[in-house]
C-alpha cells in the first residue's frame, strides 16, 4: 500500500511539473527544441545527408560554398557539408555536457551530503577545498586545468567537472543540514540507523529537487564551456565535429564565407538558450508556492 501511495504520488508530481512548463510558452518551444536535438543526436548517422564529411572526407573543388539546395547550409574549406557537420556535433556537444554534468553533480552532491550530515572536521575540510576552487571563475579554472592536461575533448571534460563540482557541493551541504534536523531523520537516528543508509536514503532523495534545476541550467553554461575550450584549441580537436571547434576554424573565413561561423554559433545560442529556459522553468515548477497557487 505505502509503495502505491508512493507512486501515485510521485505522478501526481510529475503532471503538476508538466503542467507548470506547459503554461510558459516559451518554456514549451525549449522543450520541442531539446527534443528535437536529442532525436537528431540518436539518429545522426541516418540523418545527415553526407556521413562521410563528417569525419575527414573533402571535396576541395567544393570548398566555400553558399548555401544551396544540394549544401543547405554552405561547405567549408575543404568542401565538407557543414549542416552534416553541425548535425554531428548535436551528438557530440550534448553527450559531452551530459557527461561532464552527470559527473560534477554525483562528486558534488556526495561530498556535500557528506559535509552537511556528519559536520565538524569532516565538514571544515570538505568546504575549505571548496571555497577554494570557488575562488576562482570556472571558465579560467577550466582553460588552466586543460592546458595542463592537454588540448582533446576528454580533458576539457575533465577541467570543466572539477571546475563545477564545487557548485553542487555548496547546494547539496546547505540542503543537507537542512533536511538533517526533520523529525523523520531523528526518527532514523533514533532507531539506530547507520548513518550512510540515512544520508543516501533519507537526506539526498530530499535535497534532489534543487539539484536537478541547477543541472539543468548548468546544462547550458557548460555548453557554452565545452564551446569556449574548443575555440581556444583546449578541448575537441579536428576533425571531430564539434561546434566550437567549427566556429574557430571558420573565423579566418568569415568575411568570404559568413555560413560557415553563423550555423555553429547558432545551434550553440539556441542550445544553450533552452537550457536556461527549461532551467528557469524547473525551478517554477518545483517551487512550492507555484504549485499552491
Amino acid at each position: 500500500m505505502a509503495s502505491t501511495n508512493g507512486l501515485k504520488s510521485f505522478s501526481k508530481g510529475l503532471v503538476e511539473v508538466f503542467y507548470i512548463l506547459n503554461r510558459n510558452i516559451l518554456v514549451r518551444a525549449a522543450l520541442v527544441f531539446l527534443a528535437l536535438l536529442i532525436v537528431l543526436a540518436i539518429f545522426a548517422p541516418l540523418i545527415v545527408p553526407y556521413p562521410d564529411d563528417v569525419y575527414g572526407a573533402a571535396n576541395p573543388g567544393n570548398a566555400l560554398q553558399p548555401m544551396s539546395a544540394k549544401h543547405w547550409f554552405g561547405t567549408d574549406e575543404l568542401g565538407r557539408d557543414i549542416l552534416s557537420k553541425v548535425i554531428f556535433g548535436v551528438r557530440v556537444s550534448l553527450f559531452a555536457s551530459f557527461t561532464t554534468i552527470a559527473a560534477s553533480v554525483v562528486a558534488g552532491s556526495v561530498l556535500g551530503a557528506i559535509a552537511g550530515s556528519f559536520g565538524g572536521v569532516v565538514d571544515e575540510l570538505i568546504m575549505r577545498v571548496t571555497d577554494a576552487l570557488l575562488s576562482f571563475p570556472p571558465l579560467l579554472l577550466a582553460i588552466v586545468l586543460s592546458a595542463l592536461l592537454g588540448p582533446s575533448l576528454i580533458n576539457a571534460q575533465i577541467a570543466i567537472a572539477v571546475a563545477w563540482w564545487p557548485f553542487y557541493t555548496r547546494l547539496m551541504r546547505g540542503q543537507a543540514i537542512s533536511v538533517k534536523e526533520k523529525l523523520f531523520v531523528r526518527a532514523a537516528e533514533a532507531i539506530g540507523t547507520r548513518r550512510p543508509v540515512i544520508i543516501f536514503r533519507h537526506i539526498v532523495p530530499n535535497c534532489i529537487p534543487p539539484i536537478i534545476v541547477q543541472a539543468s541550467i548548468d546544462m547550458g553554461a557548460v555548453t557554452l564551456t565545452l564551446a569556449s575550450l574548443s575555440f581556444l584549441g583546449l578541448g575537441a580537436q579536428s576533425p571531430t565535429p564539434e561546434w566550437g571547434l567549427m566556429v574557430s576554424t571558420s573565423k579566418s573565413y568569415f568575411l568570404n564565407a559568413w555560413w560557415y561561423s553563423i550555423f555553429p554559433g547558432l545551434a550553440i545560442f539556441f542550445t544553450v538558450l533552452s537550457f536556461n529556459l527549461v532551467g528557469d522553468g524547473l525551478r517554477e515548477a518545483l517551487d512550492p508556492k507555484t504549485k499552491r497557487s
